[in-house]
């Protein structure tokens, strides 16, 4: 069973992003989840890669890039040199997905593809036994602190459903106001790996730590899970 944490970083204190980045290593996330929009595919621009490199010099925690942007080609070469664990680009932009999966992978790196949450599932449907992760979307694509869209829980369903049925077997992240309260509505069809946001780990409601927030979490998606498997 593969349980992963991703630390969504643009949810963070940008005018801090040192002391982020050190409570972030204690936390034991396992991943940072950095999202580069290109004010194109969403009416929102954040992380050039200049500064993820930057970033990279200052953290070991693996990158989970998540490109939200028109035509990824353009932008896989300056990514792909960054070393991320995965590299996300959306079904919805690119005429070739697959040429695309073969670059990312050619290059030691986990392509994942991601899809909004009115995209249908036919659309990665012939690709998803070539890939190591997809993204969906409970959310629109660009802003932070939306409202979870709880239709997107019908297609985390069925998207476990059409995964089950590959060889490949990639694994599920969901991205858009993941706390505890939604992730009790994904019982029965859990992901496998959670970005937590400002509803999850970036704020100010509690005094618990990055690694107690964390924890928490972590321990109910455990409970979760083994209830799951007592009524297998």
């Amino acid at each position: 069973m593969t349980i992963k944490m991703a630390a969504s970083l643009m949810c963070g204190d940008m005018l801090a992003i040192g002391d982020e980045l050190g409570r972030l290593a204690k936390s034991k996330c396992d991943l940072l989840h950095l999202d580069v929009m290109d004010g194109m595919f969403v009416d929102n621009m954040a992380l050039f890669p200049e500064w993820i490199e930057r970033i990279k010099e200052q953290t070991t925690i693996p990158f989970d890039i998540h490109l939200a942007t028109m035509v990824p080609e353009r932008y896989l070469e300056m990514f792909i040199k960054l070393k991320p664990e995965y590299l996300s680009f959306h079904i919805e932009t690119t005429i070739n997905p697959m040429r695309l999966i073969n670059i990312i992978r050619e290059a030691g790196i986990k392509p994942s593809i991601a899809i909004n949450p009115e995209t249908p599932l036919e659309r990665i449907e012939p690709y998803v036994e070539y890939i190591d992760m997809v993204l969906l979307m409970t959310v629109n694509t660009g802003f932070a602190g939306q409202s979870f869209k709880e239709e997107t829980l019908d297609k985390l369903k069925e998207l476990n459903k059409l995964i089950r049925k590959t060889t490949n077997k990639p694994l599920i992240e969901v991205d858009g106001n993941i706390h505890n309260d939604t992730i009790e509505k994904m019982r029965g069809f859990l992901p496998d790996v959670f970005v937590l946001g400002t509803s999850a780990l970036f704020h100010d409601k509690d005094n618990l730590t990055y690694e107690e927030r964390i924890e928490a979490i972590r321990n109910r998606v455990h409970e979760l899970h083994s209830f799951n498997e007592g009524f297998a």
